[in-house]
């Protein structure tokens, strides 16, 4: 089981921490499940970038990159050596603490 633990680069955006994540589910599903607003364009099929998001430590526990997503990360806003898709971003088997960072979701249109 897992611990995410998520900041946020949006103002006024407490940080969270979640305990007792199974693996299994990518990160875009996990914020979703937890009412936490990551937004998924696309429907989280790495055809977009709106789920970008950074991965500050733990990327041992997450899947590898693949050259499709590397070419989205490209594309986003703001993209950084740690920017992961959360709908790429799948948990390995295992156990430990992830800490990502979710950039301002204010800055997509409709907000």
């Amino acid at each position: 089981m897992y611990t995410i633990k998520i900041k946020f680069e949006q103002k006024g955006v407490e940080p969270v921490t979640l305990e007792n994540i199974a693996p299994g589910d990518s990160l875009l599903e996990i914020c979703l499940d937890n009412d936490i607003e990551l937004h998924h364009n696309c429907g989280g099929v790495c055809a977009c970038t709106t789920c970008h998001l950074y991965v500050d430590s733990g990327m041992e526990h997450i899947e590898e990159i693949t050259d499709k997503e590397e070419d989205f990360i490209d594309r986003a806003v703001n993209p950084r050596l740690n920017s992961r898709l959360g709908c790429q971003s799948v948990l390995l088997d295992g156990d430990g603490v992830i800490e990502v960072t979710l950039p301002d979701q204010s800055q997509f249109l409709g907000e």
